[in-house]
Parts: C-alpha cells; sequence; structure tokens
C-alpha cells in the first residue's frame, strides 16, 4: 500500500497542473491509506497519506490519538525553534490546551457575533470593487488573485484586530510571502524585506520544503526561510506592547491580550504567534476561496448564470467551492501511540496527512463528486476540518465568501478570463499565484 507507483504526493510539481484528483480516487478505491516514502530530508522516512473521508473524520476526531503538538502540522519535522513558535498557535494545540486557548475566543466567532460584521464586510467588498473596476477601466487586465481577492480578507482581519490602516499593505505583503513559499520566486515579487519568502507554503507555519530530498527553490537557507515568518511575529510583538500603553479597546487584539488562557496570560510573543497564524491563515485560505470560486465558476458557465440568476444561491456555492477547491491539500497528524486506521495498523510516532482534496471527493460520501454543483445538498465537505480543531473562523469565512460573490456579480456584468491562470507550487496549498481577468462593469 504504497503511493510510489501511481503519484508523488510529496512531491509539490504533482500540483502544479491542478490536484491529482484521478490518482487520489485510484488510491482511495484501492485502500483508504497509503504509505509515502521520502527517502531523504525532513519528512524521511515518509508518512501515512489518509485518503477516505470516514478515515480523515476518524483521524481529526480524535486528538488525544492524533497530535497536532507533538509535530507540528506540516510533514516536513521542523528545527526546534520553528516547532515551538508553531505550538504556540491555536491550530497546533493538543487538549486540554487547545480548549483553555480557543475558549476565550470563541465568543467573537460565532455565527450570531461574526452575522454583525456582514456591514463592514459589505462596504470593504465594495471599494474593492471600485478600485478592481479602475484597475480595468478601458478593458484592462486585472490580477484578481492578489488586487481583487487578496484585499478582503486582509482588510476585514486589519479591523477585527484593530490595525493601524497604514499597516495593512505591510501586513498583506509579508502574509503573500509566508504562503508562496514553495514556488520559486514569489517573495522577491512580494517586496517585503527582510528576506525571501517562507518556503513552508502554508500558512506560514512552517517549511514543507520543496519536495524529494527538501530542496528549495529559490535558494537560501532556513534562517532566510523564516524571515517573513519571524518579521511578521516581531511586529505583532511590538503593536501588542504598543496596545498595552494605550485604553483598552473592544476588539480582538484588546481580547487576546486581556484574556486568562489556561491561568495564564499572553505575553507579548504568545500573541506574536497567534498574530502570525490568524493573519496569514485569514488572508491565505480566503484568498483561496475566492480566486478559485471564481475560476470554477468562471469554467463552468452554467453555475455562473445560475448563480446571476437567483443570488440566493450564494450560501451553497461558497460551500460547493470550498469542497471542489479546497484551500489545503492536507494537515499534519503525529500518532501518540499505536493505532489502526483504515484497516491499516500505525505505530507510535508515525506521520499521517489527513488529505481533504481526497476527501471531498469520496464517492462514497459525494454524488458525482467531481462534478461542480452550487445546489449541492447536503455538502459534508472537510474543509474546515472535524472535532476539536474545527475551523474557529468557519463563519467568517462563510460570510466572506457570500458578500464577496454577491458584490462581484452585481458589480461586474462580464467576467472573462483573459489569460491562462498559474498555480502556486506546493504540496499543501491549493491555490492559484494568478487569475488574469477582464471586468465589465454592470
Amino acid at each position: 500500500m504504497t503511493t510510489s507507483a501511481l503519484v508523488d504526493l510529496y512531491d509539490p510539481d504533482t500540483y502544479l497542473a491542478g490536484p491529482p484528483h484521478e490518482a487520489f480516487a485510484a488510491l482511495r478505491r484501492a485502500s483508504p491509506v497509503h504509505w509515502q516514502e521520502v527517502p531523504t530530508g525532513p519528512a524521511a522516512p515518509g508518512y501515512w497519506a489518509v485518503l477516505g473521508y470516514a478515515e480523515v473524520e476518524h483521524v481529526l476526531c480524535a486528538p488525544e490519538l492524533f497530535s497536532s503538538e507533538e509535530g507540528g502540522v506540516v510533514l516536513d519535522d521542523l528545527p526546534p525553534d520553528r516547532l515551538a513558535q508553531m505550538r504556540g498557535m491555536l491550530l497546533a494545540m493538543d487538549p486540554p490546551r487547545h480548549r483553555d486557548y480557543r475558549r476565550p475566543l470563541a465568543h467573537r466567532f460565532t455565527h450570531r457575533a461574526v452575522a454583525m460584521l456582514e456591514g463592514r464586510v459589505r462596504d470593504a467588498s465594495r471599494v474593492i470593487m471600485r478600485e478592481a473596476a479602475e484597475r480595468g477601466r478601458s478593458g484592462g487586465e486585472v490580477e484578481f488573485v492578489s488586487e481583487v481577492a487578496g484585499q478582503l480578507p486582509t482588510r476585514v482581519v486589519g479591523e477585527l484586530m484593530g490595525l493601524p490602516r497604514e499597516d495593512w499593505d505591510y501586513v498583506h505583503r509579508l502574509a503573500e510571502a509566508l504562503n508562496r513559499g514553495q514556488d520559486a520566486g514569489d517573495a522577491d515579487r512580494a517586496g517585503v524585506e527582510g528576506g525571501e519568502g517562507d518556503k513552508g507554503g502554508m500558512d506560514g507555519v512552517g517549511p514543507s520544503r520543496g519536495g524529494p530530498g527538501g530542496s528549495e527553490p529559490g535558494g537560501g537557507g532556513a534562517e532566510g526561510a523564516a524571515a517573513p515568518t519571524v518579521e511578521m511575529a516581531m511586529y505583532a510583538a511590538g503593536f501588542a506592547a504598543r496596545r498595552r500603553a494605550q485604553p483598552p479597546r473592544d476588539d480582538l487584539t484588546g481580547l487576546l491580550l486581556a484574556g486568562d488562557f489556561g491561568g495564564r496570560t499572553m505575553s507579548d510573543l504568545d500573541y506574536g504567534s497567534f498574530f502570525v497564524q490568524l493573519v496569514t491563515a485569514g488572508n491565505d485560505t480566503t484568498q483561496t476561496m475566492l480566486s478559485s470560486g471564481l475560476l470554477a465558476l468562471l469554467t463552468h458557465p452554467d453555475q455562473l448564470a445560475g448563480l446571476r440568476a437567483d443570488p440566493s444561491l450564494a450560501p451553497g456555492a461558497v460551500e460547493e467551492i470550498l469542497r471542489w477547491a479546497n484551500p489545503l491539500h492536507y494537515f499534519r497528524r503525529t500518532a501518540a501511540a499505536d493505532a489502526g486506521v483504515g484497516g491499516v495498523r500505525m505505530r507510535a510516532g508515525d506521520r499521517l496527512a489527513t488529505y481533504f482534496t481526497a476527501a471531498n471527493r469520496d464517492e462514497t460520501v459525494f454524488e458525482d463528486p467531481d462534478r461542480f454543483d452550487i445546489r449541492r445538498s447536503p455538502n459534508r465537505h472537510l474543509s474546515f476540518g472535524k472535532g476539536e480543531h474545527f475551523c474557529l473562523g468557519a463563519h467568517l469565512a462563510r460570510l466572506e465568501g457570500r458578500v464577496f460573490l454577491e458584490e462581484l456579480l452585481s458589480s461586474f456584468a462580464k467576467i472573462e478570463l483573459a489569460g491562462t491562470p498559474t498555480r502556486v507550487r506546493s504540496n499543501l496549498n491549493n491555490g492559484l499565484k494568478s487569475l488574469p481577468v477582464r471586468l465589465t462593469p454592470a
């Protein structure tokens, strides 16, 4: 039960033309769990690829047995300082610590609390559409990924955290550098001072490096690879220190700095680790959802026409985008004890990758799983995870996706591809690097 005869799931080049859905399906039908060899580098000797829906769900719902904290959530074993930094992030905490840190934040991310943000999200979306229309005036091309889709999560997170508006572009550039790490040259395009892009390619939380042997396209050592992560964390720590000297404010930063997390308060450096996760995760996954969503609609014109004719389909369209073009291919877990998954015995210390890209097209759960259908119901995709680590920002992401689609289609009577989309080179980020479009205002 190895993947080597069919596909190398670790090699980021495997995903350059799009996810290997046919290979995923063939592997999943043969067995829901396969061994992926990695002969050399920080992911050697390899890991278990968990591909079936039920098996991914099982792993995600057993955090005491399948740890996020022991080895982190990316496949490569990280240097001790990077692993320690990752363990300061919510997504890489095990219970009970995870619950201690999540509980004080949860009330800000309930459906009701997030619904109150709709006006601000809509205002931000309308400004972005006006800016996009100006860029595309006279039939010019607009680069949709960074110039349009990427603007919304940065502005929303900036408001939630209480960041100075003059810092938003700087934080956005750092986030883009962090999330494009396996792609050679992206750091230079990001224009971030202080180093190359993180070679990680996973929400800025660690170097899932460039494929077999851990090669790093674009050069640079471990110190350079960490620079954007460190720069963002240090920016956030400085911001936290300044905020402590100011009167309390009712925003997410104020909540974090005043919160009780398992009997302790958050230091400036703790805040920096949280900030890196919240900003980069919110930026990259939402940017990917919005840009991949538009591409899915453009390549399925019947679905786009249906959404234009009936905007009430927008919530379902967001869910299908999340299933069909999930922003992240996998999360890593580490077996804390000997265990069985999908009929396969694993030993304590083994690595597992829960492949959402495969589970979201499991034919035992989804009828005609390769079909993009904005009316699909039910739609029990796993893109937000499951169990203890179900995405804290799921309601916010859904709100952003719905409002953005509504404003995009009401602002532009016609949206056309203006060139060939290009994908991010990554074994983890399932996103676009560029999506050139032409926009015709309504």
